[in-house]
């Protein structure tokens, strides 16, 4: 197949056939999903999320009963709960951790290295992107505003002519927007070690999310899928993508109390940041686990749009190779007829 000479570099960094990442979605990627995605090839990360350190742990040594296949843990460096994880993920045997959220601390790369983990971490701008190489990481993440959740400022078409063609030291993941296997080709093409999903896989039979929080994915288009606004640069939120309901009206209305509390000293700007997480923390946990789509966070990538069906992770993971490799194909027939 011409696309897994594409993707030499990503599954040989993960230690995977297929170097694509089901994205470490929060209350979404439990070791179910993430075993499935192992079994077709494919890398899935534990999502750390806010989690107590008991249950993320547990949830590790739950994904390695269940496979031996490779898996990554994400930890989300803004959630309350993150120091916890990270002194337990030093001792966790981990073959892959990913940071997200916001930038980890040199020494917190330094330590994880030492344990014999790869790090990976996000670069949502140009210049955080050669700050995380200094740091150590040994792969980067470029996540394009499209995708969901937390998102950076940057879409992922800047990106990849600002760090994407000018980055050859470490392998470079792309991510935000893609759910289809001819978009993952062009992307390897240009140059990617390898591609992240996480709406796509959403909808996979494996994804234990609700089923009212998969019909949202279903009926909704890509502008349904919008990014809340910062109102005040005293409360520098991290941006959130997802699906317009109740729900983005609380938050909104959140953040203002924060500002006002902030104003009157009732609140300094680190507490009044972790309650803006752990708000995302619970608002997922209600769309997700108990269906509530009204009032609970349906975080979701522009994506959403590409995506009407529900399948199981063995077709989904088929339709992209065969899609990415017959695009592929295409192009080398289009280049072969060129004078």
């Amino acid at each position: 197949m011409y696309i897994e000479k594409f993707m030499e570099r990503g599954a040989e960094f993960l230690g995977c056939k297929y170097p694509i990442m089901c994205g470490a979605m929060t209350w979404v990627s439990d070791a179910r999903l993430v075993t499935a995605i192992g079994r077709v090839g494919g890398f899935g990360l534990l999502a750390g999320g806010n989690a107590p350190v008991e249950a993320l742990e547990a949830e590790i040594q739950k994904t390695r009963e269940m496979s031996d296949n490779p898996f990554g843990v994400n930890l989300i460096t803004v959630a309350p709960n993150y120091k916890a994880q990270l002194a337990m993920i030093l001792n966790a045997g981990c073959e892959v951790v990913v940071f997200a959220g916001s930038i980890p601390k040199a020494k917190e790369i330094e330590q994880v290295k030492k344990t014999g983990a790869k790090v990976v971490c996000f670069a949502p701008t140009e210049a955080l992107a050669y700050k995380m190489v200094t740091y150590g990481a040994d792969a980067l993440v470029l996540e394009g505003s499209e995708a969901g959740g937390h998102i950076g400022p940057v879409s992922l078409t800047v990106l990849l002519q600002q760090i994407l063609f000018k980055i050859d030291k470490v392998p470079i993941f792309v991510a935000g927007g893609i759910a289809t296997g001819k978009m993952m080709a062009h992307m390897l093409a240009m140059g990617a070690a390898g591609v992240q999903l996480g709406t796509r896989f959403v909808m996979s039979k494996e994804c234990t999310a609700h089923y009212k929080f998969k019909e949202q994915f279903i009926k909704a288009k890509a502008r349904d899928a919008i990014a809340t606004p910062a109102f005040d640069s005293r409360l520098p939120v991290i941006p959130v993508r997802a699906l317009k309901n109740e729900g983005t009206n609380v938050f909104a209305k959140l953040q203002l109390d924060l500002i006002q509390k902030l104003e009157s000293s009732q609140i300094d700007r680190d507490d009044a940041q972790y309650e803006v997480e752990r708000f995302w923390m619970g608002a997922l946990r209600n769309a997700v686990v108990d269906g509530d789509v009204t009032n609970g966070s349906l975080m979701a990538g522009q994506a959403v749009g590409l995506v009407d069906e529900i399948m199981p992770i063995e077709e989904i993971m088929f339709e992209l190779i065969n899609e990415g490799d017959q695009a592929l194909a295409e192009v080398k027939k289009q280049l072969c007829n060129c004078d």
